[in-house]
């Protein structure tokens, strides 16, 4: 008997990839979306596929569109990108944190066994880089943590809760801009781009799927799995990038973090003054991003099974996606 999984958020980069690794493996797939459709046939038709916001849905409604599922996956919520009115804990508690703890618990009523957070890298250099107190003042790893927390004790001793914390994702879908477009007017028709030294972890989305369904089969209660394949300097990256643009000519020039961080701080004053304030400060991202917030694949790879990629041509291929 085939094994049935709900997605939140299965028209979407990450939850399209992992639907189709979920069939591909055998599983029965059901998920909740918020509408339109990228595409009219995006998702196979095997695939129930209910168009609407779960949070404003009853918890009857969500119990019967549980009914006889076994694994949960949550795909969805706000990232660090959004950009709130203050206080903006608030906000990503009440758009992350609140929303996944009533999840949890009713889909442990309902007799869910594994539950899979998509979660964030920052939670998990949160706890590495205590120094920059992420953990306590910067809203989005704070509440990030907190919404593990919560789903994890929710699921205590009859629902088995993991998380996978994120890094840099690439990948396409059909009907669906890839995000990195944002990246792109900080580089288009640039002779010199600044960069601060760090690095960053990278994925491609099929190795989230695959991670995904790792973590479903193999994964530990209370898991918090930092997945990578790939560590790069942002320098290489965005060389990455403006060759793909044909800047092959442009400069991209490491600048200490004294030289860049005024700016930040001037950002996050604006910010303020406006009445609006970032799930992370600009200050404390340039602290990362001087830092190299890497994560070493062989920590997760054995244990959810997901398969190397070759994440320059992965980022390739988004980048241009962008431009198409």
């Amino acid at each position: 008997m085939k094994k049935r999984v709900f997605i939140l958020g299965g028209t979407g980069l990450l939850g399209y990839h992992t639907t189709k690794e979920l069939l591909k493996r055998g599983y029965e797939v059901s998920t909740v979306s918020l509408p339109p459709m990228p595409t009219e046939d995006l998702l196979p038709k095997e695939v129930t596929c209910h168009l609407g916001d779960i949070n404003e849905m009853t918890d009857e409604q969500i119990l019967e569109m549980l009914k006889g599922v076994d694994m949960f996956i949550h795909a969805a919520g706000a990232d660090e990108r959004t950009v709130p009115e203050a206080p903006a804990a608030r906000f990503f508690y009440e758009q992350n944190v609140i929303p996944t703890q009533r999840l949890a618990r009713l889909a442990r009523q309902s007799g869910v066994k594994r539950f899979v957070i998509y979660g964030s890298y920052f939670a998990h250099f949160a706890e590495q880089w205590p120094d920059l107190k992420m953990a306590t003042e910067q809203a989005y790893p704070r509440t990030r943590l907190l919404q593990e927390e919560v789903a994890m004790l929710e699921g205590e001793g009859e629902m088995d809760v993991m998380s996978l914390r994120l890094p840099y994702i690439f990948g396409t879908m059909p009907g669906r801009k890839p995000l990195w477009e944002m990246f792109l007017p900080y580089i288009q028709g640039k002779d010199v781009v600044h960069v601060l030294n760090g690095g960053t972890a990278m994925v491609t989305a099929q190795q989230v799927a695959e991670a995904t369904l790792g973590a479903l089969e193999f994964g530990a209660h209370g898991g918090k799995y930092a997945i990578s394949d790939t560590n790069m300097k942002h320098k290489d990256f965005y060389q990455l990038i403006a060759n793909v643009l044909g800047q092959t000519e442009t400069v991209i020039q490491v600048v200490p973090l004294d030289h860049m961080k005024p700016a930040y701080v001037k950002a996050d004053e604006k910010l303020a003054a406006s009445g609006r304030e970032q799930g992370m400060h600009n200050a404390i991202v340039a602290e990362v991003q001087n830092r190299d917030a890497y994560v070493d694949p062989n920590d997760t790879m054995p244990i959810l099974k997901y398969n190397k990629a070759d994440i320059e041509e992965e980022i390739i291929k988004t980048i241009k996606a962008c431009l198409d």
